[in-house]
């Protein structure tokens, strides 16, 4: 590890030789105190916490993203440029370890950087939220700064599945298929299924158990809160439309029932239930009624969900802090990598490339979506199709499915809503993000590297 620790040593030498670790720390910290100067929170605990956590870690992720990738091509392909590496290489000491410590110095360098800014934005949040109203103070303790878990009504999926099976099975039986791809008919069934369990119907009841299993241990006397969304069949601009809501149905335990809610569509609404409202299982009942004369849509993914405290911020912070890192430790890959085989400014300008199509995943899951790449035809209302999407639409398929290896993983609105991030997730971050898509990229950068003749490299400029 010796010859490994002596290129982390010069690597960070150099950053500092080239004023470089000050001049990015000065940048996060500008950042960390300018942007809660410049744009104002609306003094609620949501918009506070909005301004402070989402603007000044996503300004913090940027800027360190893209120094990063720049400093990953430059740091590798630089030093062959500039007859550096040559030096280093007639060394007795590997390639490999010349690549590897190269990265190791980046991520020590990115770890120190992000430590700074976290305990900056850290401190200026414990500052800042003194000017709070106490209400708004106190909300932000309990129900924004904190670690809650959330669960979901369970088995849906399999639900879905069987009743879907149910139904394609009679239709077969009765009347056959005739001409009709099977595929294509078990789809539409499926459809038909998942928005029968959506849709609420006028004066209509649409019940939840919510299982809360092991929580149920620790939760007693503590109070949860149900977070929900809905949409509209019938979209009216600015419209707001009636609830009411029953939690629990525990002989032994009154229900809350909460007075006539008017909520606005489109959009997550959270509010607090009293505790002790599950049963001895930890299955907590929940019930909603439609009291509109228009039917109601809620959402089987993220319609309804139940949260509770698990723990405290300040932990959980840095639990947000290391998946960052994580990201930074792909950055860093993916430009060394760039590097092992390109020169500076083609390195870094295909690095940037793929760093482009990492943040279209949208556009490629439309175009996955519709099979197609050329998009609707306005005349005839139909997806239009050509040769290429024989190549394209399966190889953006493959790189979707890579990019959502990354993209499942989400600190910044996690913390800024107060969401737990356990162990476990950031376990598999590394795990994802770090071994796996960075581990294949680093073998290909160290296998290039090594095998690279570097003198030729410098024989061509």
């Amino acid at each position: 590890m010796q010859p490994i620790f002596a290129i982390i040593g010069l690597t960070w030498k150099a950053a500092f030789r080239y004023r470089l670790f000050w001049v990015l720390t000065f940048l996060l910290l500008a950042a960390v105190v300018g942007l809660p100067v410049l744009v104002k929170d609306d003094g609620t605990a949501e918009g506070f916490s909005q301004i402070l956590l989402t603007y000044t870690l996503g300004a913090v992720t940027a800027i360190l993203g893209l120094c990063t990738l720049w400093l990953a091509c430059g740091v590798l392909a630089r030093d062959i440029e500039e007859c550096q590496m040559q030096v280093v290489a007639v060394k007795p000491i590997a390639r490999w370890q010349i690549w590897l410590g190269k990265w190791l110095g980046l991520i020590l360098l990115n770890a120190a950087l992000l430590a700074i800014s976290g305990v900056a934005i850290y401190g200026l949040l414990e500052w800042r939220a003194r000017r709070l109203p106490p209400d708004q103070q106190m909300r932000l303790k309990e129900e924004v700064l904190v670690a809650r878990a959330s669960v979901r009504e369970e088995g849906l999926p399999q639900i879905i599945e069987s009743e879907t099976d149910r139904i394609f099975k009679e239709r077969v039986e009765k009347s056959g298929l005739k001409g009709i791809d099977p595929v294509v008919a078990r789809e539409q069934i499926r459809k038909q299924v998942v928005t029968e369990l959506e849709v609420v119907p006028p004066n209509g009841v649409r019940p939840w158990v919510i299982h809360l299993g092991r929580a149920k241990n620790w939760l007693k006397d503590q109070p949860l809160f149900l977070r929900i969304k809905f949409n509209a069949s019938r979209y009216k601009l600015d419209a707001t439309y009636y609830a009411e809501w029953q939690v629990g149905n525990e002989p032994s335990v009154r229900p809350w029932q909460s007075e006539v809610m008017s909520l606005a569509p489109d959009t997550f609404h959270e509010f607090p239930i009293p505790p002790n409202l599950f049963d001895k299982e930890g299955d907590l009942p929940i019930y909603f009624h439609n009291i509109n004369d228009i039917s109601l849509l809620m959402p089987l993914d993220d319609g309804m969900e139940v949260l509770y405290r698990s723990g405290g911020f300040g932990l959980n912070f840095v639990r947000g802090l290391g998946i960052i890192l994580c990201w930074m430790a792909l950055l860093s890959t993916l430009g060394m990598a760039s590097a092992s085989f390109l020169s500076f400014p083609v390195a870094a300008f295909f690095s940037l490339a793929m760093l482009c199509i990492g943040l279209s995943s949208g556009t490629l899951s439309e175009i996955v979506q519709e099979g197609t790449v050329m998009g609707m035809n306005e005349e005839t209302g139909k997806l239009g199709h050509s040769l290429v999407d024989v190549v394209l639409v399966p190889m953006f398929r493959g790189m979707l499915s890579v990019i959502d290896l990354v993209q499942q993983f989400s600190p910044i609105d996690t913390l800024s809503t107060g969401r737990l991030i356990t162990w476990s997730q950031l376990g598999l971050a590394v795990a994802q993000i770090v071994l796996l898509l960075g581990g294949i990229m680093a073998l290909f950068g160290i296998f290039v590297f090594s095998r690279r003749e570097l003198a030729t490299a410098q024989g061509t400029q």
